[in-house]
């Protein structure tokens, strides 16, 4: 053998080494200053979502989503004249649904809430995830609506698990696959993430598409306005007193 056709053949291998050996930390961080880097991204204090969700031909549902740090998250949509809260005041999650006879707040069971308390995390499980206790693997690479993705395997603290996909081009999370609980059965969830836009040099997802996985039936809810470090008081996220009656939600 040629030491040119040698050192080519070597040269090939150390190319096709350097492409498997993406390390977690590497696609993480590339994740993060794609968003706007993790040092501004951690300095966020709140962030209020309002928009909109398909729920029906032709119906849509006003929604607004508001998080604090560091585990505080709440989310009001109104349907049929009614506005219904699900919140997480971190430590105790609740919900209030009038269009499903529910007249006063109820806290959230053992599973709902713990579900809750995950989806709760400001910075989300990959921002410094060992610290966390979570554990993150690189599980190759899938194909997310004909793009390459980055397959990550998260596995929470609290030993849930689901699967995040980074786009390998714009590093931006495209897609995230997770089991949760309705009515008391496990469902594996679709989530698909798209149509991002910058806010204050930070990127979010406009357009959040969720269902079961599998399913043609999803829904899709459009960010219409994202605005960062708005006043919320620590009140807003909890249990309201369930001896008075459910009055529409304020925006404090």
């Amino acid at each position: 053998m040629s030491r040119s056709l040698l050192g080519s053949l070597l040269l090939t291998a150390l190319v096709a080494t350097a492409a498997h050996a993406q390390s977690v930390d590497d696609v993480i961080a590339k994740h993060f200053t794609a968003e706007g880097g993790a040092d501004k991204l951690k300095k966020l204090q709140t962030i209020r979502m309002i928009g909109h969700m398909q729920v029906g031909p032709g119906m849509d549902a006003p929604i607004q989503m508001d998080k604090k740090r560091p585990m505080m998250q709440r989310m009001d949509f109104t349907f049929s004249g009614m506005t219904g809260t699900q919140a997480y005041d971190g430590k105790h999650g609740w919900q209030l649904m009038p269009f499903m006879g529910q007249k006063t707040a109820e806290a959230l069971s053992d599973d709902d809430s713990k579900q809750a308390a995950d989806q709760a995390d400001f910075d989300g499980p990959l921002m410094d995830w060992k610290t966390k206790g979570n554990a993150v693997e690189l599980a190759g690479k899938e194909s997310v609506d004909g793009a390459d993705a980055f397959k990550l395997k998260v596995t929470l603290k609290s030993g849930s698990v689901e699967y995040d996909f980074i786009d390998a081009e714009t590093y931006l999370m495209v897609k995230r696959e997770s089991k949760q609980k309705a009515r008391g059965t496990e469902v594996e969830t679709e989530t698909s993430l798209g149509n991002y836009k910058e806010v204050q040099g930070m990127m979010f997802p406009c357009s959040i598409t969720m269902g079961a996985k599998g399913m043609t039936q999803h829904q899709t809810l459009t960010i219409d306005s994202i605005a960062v470090d708005v006043p919320m008081d620590d009140a807003r996220f909890a249990m309201p007193d369930t001896t008075k009656s459910a009055k529409p939600a304020d925006k404090k």
